[in-house]
Order: C-alpha cells, then structure tokens, then sequence
C-alpha cells in the first residue's frame, strides 16, 4: 500500500469518537491546567491544538503536518504577543504526529532539534496510548524550554484553553 493512500486511509477512517476518546474532558482539562502552571513560571505563550485528520483537499494536495501546524499558527494567531514569544504544539492524531512552531523571539535561542526532541518524546507516548501524559510532559518541556529564555512572568496574553479543529 502505498504512503500517501494508507495516509489518506487513516484520514479518512479517524473519527471524533476516537479522538474525543483519546482527549477527553480531563485530559483537556489538565492540558489548561498545566499550560496555566507552567505560564506561572515564564513569560511566553503555550497554545494547544489538536486536529482528528486532515480533509480530502489538503490531503490531495499533499499538506504535511508541518505545514498545516503553521497555517493553524496564524489562525490562531499565537504571533500576537508582545515579545514574539508564543508557542504553539499541534497534533494531528491521524497521522500521530507532533509538531511545534515557535515564533521569532526564539530564533537563534532554540535550536530545532530541542524542539523535535520533545515532539520525539511525545510520539513516543501517544504511540504507548497515553495521549494524557504526552500531552502534559510536552507542555512542561516546552515550558522549561521557554523559560530559559523568557523567565520573566507577564500577562497572559493568549487562551491557555486547548482547542480541538
């Protein structure tokens, strides 16, 4: 079977049900907890966003994890903070995988393979079926990473909620 059709298979089988199994009320609720806490310690911005599959146009077009986490980036406008500090972590439960997208006031502070490292981690534990403890180690590591950078608490200049597309 080919990648791009098993891709596109697995797409189409995903369902709301298995994604809404996956982060339920406490595990969404948890998530805005823990990107609360770990927002106590630094300055920048955690967003959270989990996507169940992709449709048939963007996978006929062949969009990529990464570039459809840099589209909800903007939708969601984790730019717009004062320091240009936000972070998003995006999920696309189909394809189980993680990506994270930091915007400028990291460049030249993070290196990416910091970041893919807790994305690696996180795969690592959706692939074990603890969508949970994932998403929380990856909020906590993406919060020490930030920290280090940005220790200076400020307001909360975005939505700690996670947000399902």
């Amino acid at each position: 079977m080919s990648t791009s059709f098993s891709r596109a298979l697995r797409h189409l089988v995903a369902t709301d049900f298995g994604l809404h199994r996956a982060f339920d009320r406490e595990t969404l609720a948890a998530i805005e907890a823990t990107i609360r806490a770990t927002e106590r310690t630094h300055g920048g911005e955690i967003r959270f966003a989990i996507e169940g599959n992709l449709g048939a146009p963007d996978l006929w077009r062949g969009v990529t994890p990464r570039e459809r986490a840099l589209h909800v980036f903007s939708i969601l406008n984790v730019w717009d903070t004062e320091a240009n500090n936000g972070v998003l972590v995006y999920i696309l439960w189909a394809d189980h995988d993680v990506e994270i997208v930091a915007d400028r006031g990291f460049n030249g502070r993070v290196t990416a393979q910091e970041w893919m490292e807790i994305c690696q981690r996180m795969k690592a534990l959706f692939a074990e079926h603890q969508p949970k403890e994932a998403s929380l180690e990856g909020i906590r590591a993406v919060g020490a990473l930030i920290g280090r950078h940005f220790p200076s608490v400020d307001r909360n200049e975005q939505p700690d909620r996670p947000v399902i597309l």
